[in-house]
């Protein structure tokens, strides 16, 4: 299996605690990961560097090759953009747009004309069985629904990195099941690869490989 991340002796500090304390990690192209600990682990902290929302304080990330925390800012943010699509526990949904609006914003910022945008918005809500949604806002949504165009949007770019960040934690339990299904659907469909935080045993034990974190580190088996 490619590689398609590589997270070397990754380190992040907030002050004098020391969060992150030399991660290493490789991730498969096409591969299902998730990563679980108890909170304060250090979990999300690597996820938002991964995604370059965040940096380290040492340490590199690659991403098909791209060093990434070493491009200037707009590059990188170009870079996030086209290749990663981000899931968090709560939709971050813009209530003033419907869902189709919603699932657009990344072909908006990538310069896709809206015609385009809107036909891959329309094919990625008809494939994640929210036809008919297309033109509800999200207070007229259930929370399954939200999480469903919030996955959309991840995709709308066919990014090929998916990272999601506790993704079922504010879904009952028969919505976190389908969110979870669905992910590796997306994968068998889009080869999508996904680095999943989760506190939800279930999907981490549907997942290709888990990792457990605690105290910055990753656990040995």
């Amino acid at each position: 299996m490619q590689t398609i991340i590589q997270a070397e002796n990754i380190t992040r500090a907030f002050g004098s605690l020391k969060v992150l304390k030399g991660v290493n990690l490789e991730v498969g192209q096409g591969e299902i990961l998730a990563i679980t600990g108890p909170s304060g682990a250090g979990k999300s902290t690597l996820l938002h560097i991964i995604g370059t929302i965040d940096k380290p304080d040492s340490g590199r990330v690659v991403i098909e090759g791209v060093e990434v925390h070493t491009l200037p800012e707009a590059r990188l943010a170009g870079f996030r953009n086209r290749k990663l699509g981000f899931v968090f526990q709560f939709h971050h949904l813009l209530p003033e747009f419907t869902a189709l609006e919603n699932v657009c914003i990344p072909a908006y910022i990538s310069g896709m004309r809206r015609p385009a945008a809107h036909k891959r918005a329309d094919e990625l809500l008809l494939y994640l069985g929210l036809t008919g949604r297309a033109e509800h806002k999200p207070s007229e949504l259930s929370g399954g629904e939200q999480q469903r165009v919030a996955v959309a949007r991840a995709l709308m770019n066919n990014p090929p990195v998916v990272l999601a960040d506790e993704p079922s934690g504010n879904l009952d339990s028969r919505n976190a099941e389908e969110l979870h299904q669905m992910f590796f659907g997306l994968r068998e469909r889009f080869g999508t690869t996904f680095v999943i935080v989760t506190h939800n045993p279930a999907l981490a034990a549907m997942a290709d490989r888990t990792l457990g974190m605690r105290d910055g580190m990753f656990e040995t088996a």
